[in-house]
């Protein structure tokens, strides 16, 4: 019979950590009137302050 892998458990559960994050792309005027773009990864759980952060 074969043995229940203990560290599978643990890399699956990474995984969903992983998969929990959010990309935001914030677009900022420049002096010379073109836009910069940046992007920045944050975790679902703090999506909210980033955004309103972003907006001000």
């Amino acid at each position: 019979m074969a043995k229940k892998q203990s560290f599978g458990d643990k890399v699956l559960k990474q995984k969903a950590e992983s998969k929990k994050m959010a990309k935001i792309v914030v677009a900022e005027k420049k002096e010379n009137g073109q836009f910069r773009f940046r992007s920045k990864i944050v975790h679902v759980d703090t999506l909210q302050e980033e955004l309103k952060a972003a907006r001000a």
